[in-house]
Formats: structure tokens, C-alpha cells, sequence
């Protein structure tokens, strides 16, 4: 279940093109972006620590880890 917060479909299409292919080379794939980007936007907008981030966005060492990748 997404927040009422979460990216709207809209506001992906905008981004997606923007974001490395979801198949990696190397490394494998690459966990959803779309679920990992909100699990990001859901971090920033309470502020809370990177270990409470709910399970619907994903492990939170997962998200952690691309955000400061992407950053």
C-alpha cells in the first residue's frame, strides 16, 4: 500500500527517464526505484531515522544506500 504522499504516476513518468536502467550490468538488478525514491521522500518529509522507514518501501539499508548514492 503506497502513501497518500508517494509519487503519482504522473510525477514517475517524469522522473523514470532520468534514473539508471532497472537491470544492472555487473551487479545484478536494482531494487524498484519507484518504491525506493518514496521510501527517500518518505525519510525527508518526517525526518525520522533511516531504520524506522516503514517495510513498503523496501529494506531500509536499501534505501539508505541508493539515496546516498544518487545524492
Amino acid at each position: 500500500m503506497l502513501d497518500r504522499h508517494d509519487l503519482t504516476d504522473e510525477e514517475w513518468a517524469a522522473l523514470e527517464p532520468h534514473l539508471p536502467p532497472q537491470t544492472g550490468g555487473r551487479g545484478g538488478q536494482w531494487a524498484n526505484h519507484r518504491q525506493v525514491v518514496n521510501g527517500v521522500m518518505w525519510r525527508t518529509r518526517t525526518g525520522s531515522p533511516w531504520r524506522d522507514l516503514p517495510e513498503c518501501y523496501g529494506n531500509w539499508k536499501t534505501v539508505y544506500n541508493r539515496h546516498r548514492r544518487w545524492t
